[in-house]
């Protein structure tokens, strides 16, 4: 399931904090921060969508995550990459090291990446 663009940016906070109260939440945002009433329909569709739980303290609502940042980032690439790059990781990875600015020194650190996970697979 997807987020939207509002979502994500919740999620953002919800899973830099790992837990937060409504108050903290909108705290997180710069001005003009948005109305509680905003977030808190926001927060219900993600409990819909099960992407956030809470637990009642008192009379207030603990917010947290209920899907990890990893495993929602890695089925939005993968998802990407079958529908842009006709479900090849070799055409993505083609595109990403041509078409981004990585530097020499970044694009070293990722081939070493590559040479540790080659390693890893090797028998």
């Amino acid at each position: 399931m997807k987020l939207t663009t509002a979502e994500e940016q919740l999620m953002e906070i919800i899973w830099d904090k790992t837990e937060l109260y409504m108050k903290d939440i909108i705290d997180h945002y710069d001005e003009p921060k948005p109305a509680t009433t905003t977030i808190a329909t926001l927060l219900k569709r993600m409990q819909d969508k099960n992407f956030v739980g809470y637990k009642l303290t008192g009379n207030s609502r603990l917010y947290y995550a209920l899907v990890k940042k990893e495993d929602y980032f890695s089925k939005h690439v993968n998802g990407l990459i079958k529908n842009f790059f006709g479900n090849s990781a070799m055409q993505f990875a083609s595109f990403f090291t041509r078409e981004t600015n990585l530097t020499a020194d970044e694009l070293e650190n990722l081939k070493r990446i590559i040479d540790q996970e080659i390693d890893k697979k090797k028998p």
